[in-house]
């Protein structure tokens, strides 16, 4: 797999490095829907703002705890369309009717499907950014190091209060003094251990080697730059997974950029994260790793 990634992403990469963020004010053209496999989930849509010069491009993944959600929950904020920015939405399959590492194919394959059609689909491929909620965050960051592994990283990575390992999600919770909402991670009938296919608890160090903290322990790369925002207040996921994300990127890379902070008073998601200060950062870093 990583040497079809290799050969798949290098296809048209000199010609969309080329050229740089243009302010593009016109209405945004409708999201066209893309088809990246075979299975029904393995769809995706992209808006691009008008104009004809290949754009820089920000992918998308949904939340949902693997097993619910949709590319349409999430919203296409103006502010990138205005700065030249194509915003790419991506479904997966759901753990339902698949097991991980299914839903981590799915993302990279959508990835790779820029890459390979990126001068039909208007866009810059090899200037893009990659964005998760909650279990996309998740995603996001598993597709990221997949890309840092074949030696082509994203510009950018940004991860919004997401699951990052697994195997210690409860004793996050345990030690700030919460009971998680959903109920145990540990347990067989969690998200975590039905998106595995066997209870957390009873196997931590393979659940941990799935997630992105077990593959960065392995990993001594240059990482791109990293944006994490988390709620103090998370009754879902311990802001401690996006701690222990910035802390095992930092050993990975020592020199990477990282943008991390606790939103004060934040659960999992909501106003506080559609709302400045964090929309503002957010725009603002992901306009400054594709400039």
């Amino acid at each position: 797999m990583p040497g079809l990634i290799r050969r798949t992403l290098l296809v048209g990469g000199a010609a969309a490095a080329a050229g740089g963020l243009a302010l593009w004010r016109w209405r945004p053209e409708r999201a066209a829907e893309v088809v990246y496999g075979p299975d029904p989930s393995q769809v995706m849509d992209i808006t691009r703002p008008r104009g004809t010069a290949p754009v820089p491009v920000l992918v998308m993944i949904h939340g949902g705890a693997f097993r619910t959600g949709d590319k349409a929950d999430l919203p296409v904020w103006p502010e990138f369309l205005d700065s030249g920015i194509a915003v790419v939405r991506v479904n997966y399959r759901l753990s339902g009717t698949a097991r991980w590492p299914a839903q981590g194919d799915d993302c990279l394959a959508a990835v790779v499907h820029l890459q390979r059609h990126g001068d039909q689909l208007g866009i810059a491929p090899s200037r893009m950014v990659l964005l998760g909620q909650s279990a996309g965050a998740f995603l996001a960051v598993s597709t990221a190091l997949s890309l840092v592994e074949v030696g082509l990283p994203p510009k950018g990575v940004v991860s919004l209060y997401g699951p990052m390992d697994f195997s210690t999600m409860d004793r996050d919770m345990a030690t700030l003094g919460r009971t998680p909402a959903m109920g145990s991670a540990d347990a067989a009938d969690s998200p975590e251990s039905q998106l595995l296919g066997y209870a957390v608890g009873e196997n931590r160090p393979k659940a941990r080697a799935a997630g992105p903290i077990g593959r960065l322990d392995r990993l001594r790369e240059p990482l791109p730059p990293l944006f994490i925002r988390h709620g103090d207040a998370d009754p879902l996921v311990a802001d401690l997974q996006s701690k222990r994300l910035r802390e095992a990127w930092i050993a990975a890379d020592p020199d990477a950029r990282i943008d991390y902070r606790l939103v004060p008073g934040a659960g999992h998601g909501g106003n506080l994260f559609e709302t400045d200060p964090v929309r503002g950062e957010l725009v603002s870093f992901v306009r400054s790793v594709l400039a």
